[in-house]
């Protein structure tokens, strides 16, 4: 399913027309500015202390934060962003900047030139208030916003969403709006990311089990009604019958948990010391809620967790890179931002 929300609160009320000004708002969860605990502080300090990512009551969580979380967490935060960190800087920001850049390209084709696309993180930079400031320079009437989210989490969408309001708020700025608010479902997206696992077991062979691992959340947010977990486990299925795997051959899991809470099961760390105590030896992880690489997918699951398999008597984790920039996974969102300015 794909789901697509549009407001209209241009002054007046009057929509956008054809001939005005459409501006693309492309974000993402955000990045440090280095790999240094300093700039890790201030990333997680920001990133932390959204109520929407930690439910727990403020005065409850904000004195362990500041108190420990953020005096000891940045230097091995520190430590694992060096392990990835390339010449272009965040790997996440640069594969999103890459990203945007093609899709810029086939959207001023399709929409003409009165197009804007901008970039924007939840956190640390560039940030959301800069990228909305640029689209209202540029004049954009019509705003269209696409996270690169493709399952919905309060977490990451809804906490998007509320900072956007607020932007748009502190900007005086009210253009028509149309958000992308998932796309788990969507039938390009899903052929896009079978395509990638074909490529990578043509390049590197067939493991005995494919893991779909996603971000995990809290238990009690994913029972307090989040339709994460379940957009997460569609995605997967539609993905396994997409790749014609049968039930046995691969295996929803979770990762990046953090804090002593249970979060959602099975976590992909446990699972793979599983299967490597039952004699598996080589297995595939694919991450299909990470459109561009970063650190959960290149430091957590090809670093760390390629370790820990080893340790635990595997062989080999080979892991199947994001979407990134891949032509396919343009079009499959370049069709996503279309459809919005369709129904606008």
């Amino acid at each position: 399913m794909l789901s697509m929300d549009e407001s209209d609160t241009e002054p007046g009320g009057a929509r956008a027309t054809q001939q005005g000004v459409t501006g693309l708002l492309l974000t993402n969860l955000g990045t440090p500015d280095a790999p240094e605990p300093e700039a890790l502080r201030r990333y997680l300090a920001e990133f932390l202390s959204d109520p929407k990512v930690v439910k727990l009551p403020r005065l409850l969580w904000l004195p362990i934060l500041y108190g420990i979380v953020l005096r000891t967490r940045p230097v091995k935060s520190a430590e694992a962003y060096a392990r990835i960190w390339g010449k272009r800087g965040s790997p996440l920001l640069a594969n999103t900047l890459n990203l945007a850049d093609r899709l810029e390209g086939i959207l001023r084709t399709e929409l003409g030139p009165k197009f804007n696309l901008a970039v924007g993180m939840r956190y640390g930079n560039p940030s959301l208030g800069s990228a909305l400031a640029t689209l209202k320079e540029a004049g954009v009437a019509r705003l269209l916003v696409l996270p690169l989210y493709p399952q919905y989490a309060e977490a990451t969408t809804g906490s998007t969403e509320v900072a956007i309001r607020e932007t748009l708020r502190c900007l005086r700025w009210a253009p028509s709006q149309a958000m992308v608010r998932n796309y788990y479902a969507d039938p390009a997206y899903i052929a896009a990311l079978a395509e990638s696992v074909r490529e990578h077991w043509e390049a590197r062979g067939h493991g005995e089990r494919l893991i779909v691992s996603f971000h995990g959340i809290p238990k009690k947010v994913s029972e307090s009604g989040d339709p994460y977990a379940g957009q997460c486990a569609v995605t997967a299925k539609l993905l396994a019958a997409e790749l014609g795997l049968a039930d046995s051959s691969w295996q929803l899991a979770f990762q990046s948990r953090f804090g002593p809470a249970e979060w959602l099961k099975p976590y992909t760390d446990v699972t793979l010391k599983t299967y490597a105590s039952k004699g598996i030896r080589n297995v595939d992880v694919i991450c299909p809620g990470f459109p561009a690489d970063c650190l959960e997918t290149l430091e957590e699951i090809a670093l760390r967790y390629t370790e820990i398999f080893r340790e635990a008597g595997g062989n080999d984790l080979r892991y199947v890179p994001a979407l990134n920039d891949r032509e396919y996974h343009v079009q499959a969102l370049a069709r996503l931002v279309i459809g919005l300015v369709r129904k606008a």
